[in-house]
């Protein structure tokens, strides 16, 4: 090999041999080990896919740089990240999580239907917040495959509470379609769900979160009883249906027996003022009202109940001051739903204790 001392000349002299220039994708590659070495948390993922294979191929083709390299490298990114005055998200996508809850909803919508651009994040994590009668009619329109993915990626309590709203041939098949997704590729997975979630950005903007009838229930759930027994009575002579429907979401004093589990008791009556609690036991007067102060007495501890017991038989609390202790004590309850303490039943199932 007659070039061999050749090229061996500059070591002999004592001369530094020539170094090829570094390409950008080369000092990428030396940031990115040298953050990683150094325990940082690099968000590689954020980045485009192809991007994502590029880095991870360049740095499987690399083996070591000496420290004067990688202080040049790291020098020259310090420098370039000095020389940045603002940076700016590049993209609608980027604009639109930037200013995410601080413009509306309806413009970020419009914004994001003439971009092309869906919402950022996990789709899934989205459809698991839905509510059950929301998902359940988000099965009923797909596929049963497709429904076997949604089933098989919300929670587990929540998947099978909307299996129980679906009618029993759909939901047999569903859940033999769960049997077959073994093989579904995460691609696949996250299609749907990139898919689902699209469906769920085309709907139009509603002006209330919750239904007409949970609405009406909520506000006649602190009506006088009179008056919601007189307009519950006019519902019904206009629209039978959607009077039953509010009857439903309707939650008072006197439904606890139907919607408050007996091991939730307890908690009730721990949250709530004994004197409250008293006043409300002693302004019981209809028998679903008694049946009510039976249920809270008979499910707390019995030297709790006996003393409740004793103290309103000595008090006359009514009207307006007995509605308001009622009121204190189903106000209570709904603040441990919303704290996730307790759950209401369901008044048209058979939910056991």
């Amino acid at each position: 090999m007659p070039n061999l001392p050749q090229l061996a000349a500059p070591q002999r002299m004592g001369l530094p041999a020539a170094r090829p220039p570094l390409t950008q994708r080369a000092k990428a590659a030396i940031i990115v080990q040298f953050l990683l070495n150094e325990g940082a948390d690099v968000p590689l993922s954020s980045l485009p896919e192809d991007l994502q294979a590029e880095l991870t191929q360049q740095l499987g083709r690399m083996r070591y740089v000496d420290r004067e390299t990688l202080n040049a490298v790291v020098e020259e990114f310090a420098d370039a990240l000095d020389s940045v005055g603002l940076a700016f998200p590049g993209d609608m996508a980027g604009a639109l999580s930037l200013l995410d809850g601080r413009i509306s909803a309806r413009t970020a919508m419009r914004l994001r239907k003439e971009a092309g651009v869906r919402q950022t994040g996990d789709p899934w994590e989205r459809i698991n917040k839905l509510d059950e009668e929301r998902l359940a009619r988000f099965v009923s329109s797909e596929s049963t495959e497709v429904a076997a993915v949604m089933m098989s990626k919300i929670d587990t309590a929540k998947a099978a509470k909307v299996l129980a709203r679906l009618p029993g041939d759909r939901a047999r098949r569903i859940t033999y379609a769960v049997s077959m997704t073994a093989g579904v590729s995460p691609e696949a997975v996250d299609r749907i769900g990139i898919s689902l979630a699209a469906q769920l950005d085309a709907e139009p903007l509603k002006a209330f979160e919750k239904r007409p009838d949970e609405r009406l229930g909520a506000i006649l759930n602190y009506a006088a009883s009179a008056k919601r027994d007189e307009v519950l009575g006019g519902l019904e002579e206009t629209d039978r249906d959607f009077a039953e429907a509010v009857r439903k979401a309707i939650f008072t004093f006197a439904n606890i027996p139907d919607r408050l589990k007996k091991s939730d008791v307890p908690k009730i009556s721990r949250d709530v003022p004994a004197d409250v609690l008293t006043q409300a036991i002693a302004s019981a007067s209809s028998e679903a009202e008694l049946r009510t102060v039976e249920f809270l007495l008979e499910n707390m501890s019995k030297r709790m109940a006996g003393g409740l017991r004793e103290d309103a038989a000595g008090m006359s609390v009514k009207g307006k001051r007995g509605e308001a202790a009622q009121n204190a004590v189903i106000s209570t309850i709904r603040d441990l739903v919303q704290a996730g303490e307790i759950d209401l039943k369901d008044p048209d199932s058979d939910e056991e204790e």
